[in-house]
């Protein structure tokens, strides 16, 4: 599943998945911008630069690309700047997610906005940014991190699991318009995976949780980076429009 030569943009790539599927994709051989946003609390930047050290131990080259997804121009103007540095963009991760938890009454339409806003607008912002280019050179991947919540819902993520699910529908209507084209649009939908989000759940309701899961334990970024190196890779030539779940058996 080697992807020399190609050229990767990962969203919301500064820690957690998204870090670890940027440094799956250079260890597979691809070139890597690793995309990241500026909050205040928090020194993104730094991180980011850190995965790039790490990718490019790997004998490939990794630039960092701070934008907003939410900002279409931010991101028109980042992908340039990737093409610029490194060559234009040939797998799209759209990596980049939030949470604002709250049952339906009590969320606030601001954290319904901004949820979708990133989630969901964020990754079609990225998507048309890049298509037309993948469709010009024959040849593209886009995938799209979901969610198991997207598959069966849950208690207080109405926002979220829209936002996810919206990105499903989204990646099979894509997924049709490009088949032909040489580009395959697919998406994963990890289930519990062992980063901060899931870090903040309480012990005792994380407890039950992995007791509902038949593997009996939460799964690591790593297996969700192994999923997108498979459909980023020519191995997935023939596969496209499809929801790769990682979520050990949660939801079947």
């Amino acid at each position: 599943m080697r992807l020399d030569g190609r050229t990767a943009m990962v969203t919301g790539a500064s820690r957690g998945i998204g870090a670890a599927i940027a440094l799956r994709l250079a260890s597979d051989g691809a070139n890597v911008a690793i995309n990241y946003i500026d909050e205040p609390e928090r020194d993104n930047a730094a991180e980011a630069d850190q995965v790039a050290e790490a990718a490019r131990e790997f004998d490939v080259q990794a630039v960092c690309a701070e934008a907003d997804v939410t900002d279409r121009e931010a991101i028109a103007d980042v992908v340039s700047y990737i093409s610029e540095r490194l060559a234009p963009i040939d797998i799209l991760v759209n990596s980049a997610g939030i949470t604002r938890d709250r049952t339906m009454r009590k969320l606030a339409p601001e954290d319904w906005d901004r949820v979708l806003a990133v989630n969901l607008t964020g990754g079609f912002n990225c998507a048309r940014a890049v298509v037309e280019g993948m469709t010009d050179r024959d040849w593209g991947r886009i995938i799209s991190i979901s969610s198991v919540v997207a598959l069966m819902g849950n208690f207080g993520q109405a926002n979220y699991a829209a936002s996810k699910a919206g990105l499903l529908g989204m990646t099979k209507s894509l997924a049709r318009e490009v088949a032909r084209k040489g580009v395959t649009v697919n998406a994963v939908a990890p289930g519990f995976i062992d980063t901060e989000m899931t870090r903040a759940i309480p012990e005792d309701v994380m407890a039950q949780i992995v007791e509902s899961i038949p593997m009996q334990a939460t799964g690591d970024p790593e297996d969700v980076a192994g999923a997108v190196a498979f459909l980023a890779s020519d191995d997935a030539r023939y596969i496209t429009g499809h929801v790769l779940s990682v979520n050990g058996g949660l939801y079947m």
